[in-house]
């Protein structure tokens, strides 16, 4: 190791860094070269009128509720990029890649600054940086809010460490700053807190009876502490829900969603130790055998009594897992947030609980430290190639959700965005072949028939058409693309009463391109 020839700790870190920024621009400079994807890249920035418009677009990042969410900092990144690269993707695929950078690095340096472990706090870094999970997070340019508010997660941390080495109002109204700036990123950091305090549990120590941080009873010092950030995530958790709660006959039955989570639960940690058949697009199960729900109920229970149970022996395992645990329920799916079971997306920051126990608690177990050294960096080797390979799926959307449908079973959610995908390159057959699989799969999945439909009326075959846009309205009630395209069905067939009221209706719910287009014609008066 380094520190056998004598390297001293500044200038260990120093090569550490730099290993971390080569290693992450090998695995990841592909992607610069990739286009934009068509699953949400459009809402995103393609279509996105609002990222153009300077002065105006930033009054609408923070005064407006867009593709179900309000996080403003991701849209003023997102307009940064578009001044500086304008429609070329390579542009924000490099962003991405720098806030990956960033994170990774901060987060070297707030575990080692916790710790003083060089090398753990290193592996942990590396592991974070290089796993192929990560890929999602980093090659999807629509996932700007994951690295954009995990770089505001690290560096609040790292605020709230300096203010814990000498607590005075102006280091924690920066940690607080950095908070809501992390909240405006994306919501899921809302449980930042919780991990504050889990910190100074271990390995800050500043919950331990009698330290010097500690003031009189432990619960109210830490409520005191804590409060304006709890009230924070209260703020930011209540938009969220307001406006992704949208109760409707396709949402999933509570018990399903239940089973759901339990095994993705369980999902995910597997997947971080085995990273196998890794996609963007894991479709909601939703009948799972009682074994796999009563086994990932059970072993979840296991490993969270263990943990509590040896807390004050093991406390980077008690750390680990409830720094998992408490990261991930955000979007374990209980809340439904989309028509998914699981992303590799949601790793992003849990998966760095499960590093600490696993980084922590594997040296005690061996004997050999250059042994448990040599292992680690063919891990490592071996995760940079898996996620070298991983990002090649991301080159098109054809070859994302191709690779999607080789990797699951009975993907309705993959069939669907290929077709999407087919459609866009004019390939209007191929297109509908993958909308029957998704409707044959999910008879009930109302934008694989609006879909059809759409490709249906491209090839003039209206009555088809029609049929699907009724499909689809019948099932998704409030559908306002489905009445859009039924209207401009309608107008090419030269039915303006129904062609009108059809426009009128999607207008009604804020989609007005084909009322507007025909109004300009006389029409829809």
């Amino acid at each position: 190791m380094l520190n056998k020839i004598n390297i001293s700790p500044a200038r260990q870190k120093l090569i550490i860094n730099i290993i971390l920024c080569i290693a992450i621009l090998t695995v990841y400079w592909q992607v610069t070269q990739y286009g934009f994807v068509n699953l949400d890249d459009d809402d995103y920035v393609r279509k996105n009128r609002h990222i153009r418009l300077g002065i105006e677009g930033i009054r609408w990042a923070f005064f407006s509720v867009y593709a179900q969410f309000w996080h403003p900092l991701t849209w003023l990144s997102l307009m940064v990029d578009y001044k500086l690269y304008g429609p070329n993707a390579g542009g924000y695929h490099l962003t991405n890649i720098i806030l990956h950078i960033l994170s990774t690095l901060l987060l070297f340096r707030l575990l080692n600054r916790m710790t003083g472990a060089i090398w753990k706090s290193a592996f942990i870094a590396a592991l974070f940086a290089l796993h192929p999970l990560r890929v999602e997070s980093v090659a999807w340019i629509s996932e700007r809010k994951d690295v954009l508010s995990a770089f505001f997660w690290m560096l609040t941390l790292s605020l709230y460490v300096y203010y814990t080495e000498n607590p005075n109002i102006k280091r924690y109204v920066l940690t607080l700053v950095s908070y809501a700036l992390a909240l405006m990123s994306k919501p899921m950091v809302v449980t930042l807190p919780v991990i504050m305090i889990l910190l100074d549990y271990w390995p800050l120590s500043r919950c331990r009876i009698g330290s010097e941080s500690q003031k009189g009873n432990l619960f109210l010092w830490q409520l005191k502490e804590k409060t304006p950030f709890f009230v924070l995530s209260a703020i930011f958790s209540t938009i969220t829900i307001y406006n992704q709660f949208k109760p409707s006959g396709d949402a999933f039955p509570l018990s399903s969603r239940i089973a759901n989570s339990f095994v993705s639960f369980i999902t995910y940690p597997i997947k971080i130790l085995w990273p196998h058949d890794l996609t963007i697009s894991y479709p909601f199960r939703f009948e799972i055998p009682a074994w796999q729900f009563l086994g990932a109920a059970l072993l979840t229970v296991l490993i969270s009594a263990a943990v509590i149970v040896t807390a004050k022996r093991f406390q980077y395992l008690f750390v680990g897992w409830m720094w998992y645990v408490i990261t991930i329920m955000p979007v374990i799916g209980i809340i439904q947030n989309g028509d998914y079971g699981m992303a590799d997306r949601y790793t992003y920051l849990p998966s760095i609980g499960i590093s600490i126990m696993l980084i922590w608690g594997l040296p005690p177990l061996m004997k050999s430290k250059n042994f448990l050294f040599l292992a680690g960096i063919t891990v490592l080797t071996i995760m940079a190639v898996l996620s070298w390979n991983q990002c090649g799926y991301w080159k098109n959307s054809v070859n994302l959700f191709n690779h999607a449908l080789s990797v699951t079973k009975n993907n309705f959610l993959a069939h669907n965005d290929l077709g999407l995908a087919l459609y866009e390159k004019g390939k209007f057959e191929e297109a509908i072949r993958h909308y029957n699989e998704a409707v044959l799969i999910a008879p009930r999945y109302a934008y694989a028939y609006h879909n059809r439909g759409v490709a249906y009326a491209k090839l003039g075959r209206y009555q088809k058409a029609f049929d699907d846009f009724n499909r689809a309205i019948r099932l998704k009630p409030n559908y306002a693309m489905a009445y859009n395209n039924r209207a401009y069905a309608h107008f090419l067939q030269g039915n303006k009463e129904l062609g009108c009221h059809d426009a009128q209706k999607a207008c009604s719910m804020k989609i007005c391109t084909t009322l507007k287009m025909y109004q300009s014609k006389g029409y829809c008066q």
